[in-house]
């Protein structure tokens, strides 16, 4: 499979960039003289983001000014030749530079686009623009997040972004479902807002029945006491939920805690949840973190520490399981720390792919050839397929060798 990715900064070249975590050729279109801006977001290593090794990896990159008259050409052809298109213009400035879904089906009839916009293609805001935080706000997430007596505040990331990205490739994989079972173009039309939107599955059925508006309560979660972050002894911070009726009854047994026992509902451990959040956070400051996750642990209470970076890296799990890998840098050859494809899976091995490209050093002159339209085919599993080499884009077979996961 095929994608090319004609998006920059987050959610857009996320989803491609999952697409080839399992296997899809990605091609990346940036503007000749700046490349995509996040390559430019500080902090800078030799003049380029050390985010950018992350972001960019596992990428080919090709140069085109989307303003100059021969461009729309040239994405048509690009299009042609590949599978999905992956943007994040919005609608009217895609049909400025003459490459929105009816103009690329001109290249490839059965083309699968997934277009992320702000507020997608339709109804009165379709053309505004607006970022992670924009979505975040309209979404509501920003309005329930913080204390009860602040101001709304962002999360520590641009949530809208992950999750529109990841909701962005499962689209992808729908609409390609889709184009196999009729032989049709596909558009899968994404706003950023939405997937925050339908994530957050209490917020408007709640206002549905109450008719009121769920406001911030910091870390209190509104249907689960105790549920917060509690200071050790030694300064660290553990997240502790009991979620459950089996791991409240647990907690208070490692507490000795027994007079707690009694609020054995979760409305009633709501109704306590001042008191018992108290006893709580006292039993979590008399003890160091890692003592105190030995206990927890092995009385099968479910809790976890906040982690920073450095922790993460060092964590005997995270390197068990390879979460954390080094790719070296396109440049420079040194090795960069960055996370791993997420999941790990029986068939297959994603894989983080080749280091980030510099901008256009992939782009050669010579055309694409398009591939045919999609005709559905025998199941029956065809030959690995050829690399792509410099950009040729000569037509493969549609599957992919079988580390790769996707067909």
């Amino acid at each position: 499979m095929r994608v090319l990715d004609v998006s920059t900064i987050l959610a857009g070249p996320l989803a491609a960039a999952l697409l080839g975590e399992f296997g899809a050729e990605v091609i990346k279109v940036e503007h000749p003289a700046t490349g995509d801006p996040a390559r430019h977001y500080p902090p800078l290593e030799d003049g380029e983001s050390a985010a950018w090794t992350m972001v960019g990896r596992g990428k080919r990159s090709v140069t085109i000014d989307l303003h100059h008259a021969e461009a729309a050409g040239l994405v048509g052809r690009l299009a042609a030749a590949v599978d999905v298109v992956v943007t994040n213009f919005r609608p009217a400035t895609l049909r400025r530079f003459r490459i929105d879904f009816d103009d690329l089906r001109a290249y490839r009839p059965d083309l699968v686009m997934v277009q992320v916009s702000a507020f997608g293609r339709t109804g009165p805001y379709a053309d505004r623009p607006g970022f992670a935080r924009v979505a975040e706000a309209f979404a509501g997430l920003t309005h329930r997040t913080g204390s009860p007596d602040g101001p709304p505040i962002f999360a520590g990331y641009p949530v809208a972004d992950g999750v529109t990205g990841i909701y962005a490739a499962f689209a992808a994989m729908l609409a390609l479902r889709q184009r196999d079972r009729t032989g049709q173009a596909q558009l899968a039309d994404i706003p950023l807002y939405e997937p925050l939107l339908r994530m957050m599955e209490d917020f408007i059925v709640e206002y549905g029945v109450t008719g009121e508006n769920r406001e911030r309560q910091g870390n209190r979660n509104p249907h689960i006491s105790p549920n917060d972050l509690y200071r050790t002894r030694d300064g660290r911070w553990l997240a502790l939920p009991a979620s459950t009726e089996q791991m409240w009854r647990r907690l208070v047994k490692v507490m000795d805690a027994d007079d707690l026992a009694v609020h054995d509902t979760m409305t009633a451990r709501l109704d306590h949840r001042t008191e018992i959040e108290a006893r709580v956070a006292a039993f979590v400051a008399a003890h160091d973190l890692d003592p105190l996750m030995a206990l927890l642990t092995e009385a099968g209470v479910a809790a976890g520490p906040v982690n920073t970076a450095a922790d993460i890296c060092a964590d005997p799990h995270i390197r068990a399981r390879g979460s954390i890998v080094e790719v070296p840098d396109a440049r420079t050859g040194r090795p960069r720390l960055m996370q791993a494809p997420a999941g790990r899976f029986s068939g297959f091995d994603p894989a983080p792919g080749t280091p980030a490209p510099r901008a256009g050093r992939t782009h050669r002159r010579r055309p694409p050839r398009p591939r045919r339209p999609h005709r559905l085919r025998d199941p029956s599993p065809a030959p690995p397929r050829s690399g792509l080499t410099d950009l040729t884009l000569t037509p493969p077979e549609r599957t992919v060798p079988a580390r790769a996961g996707l067909a």
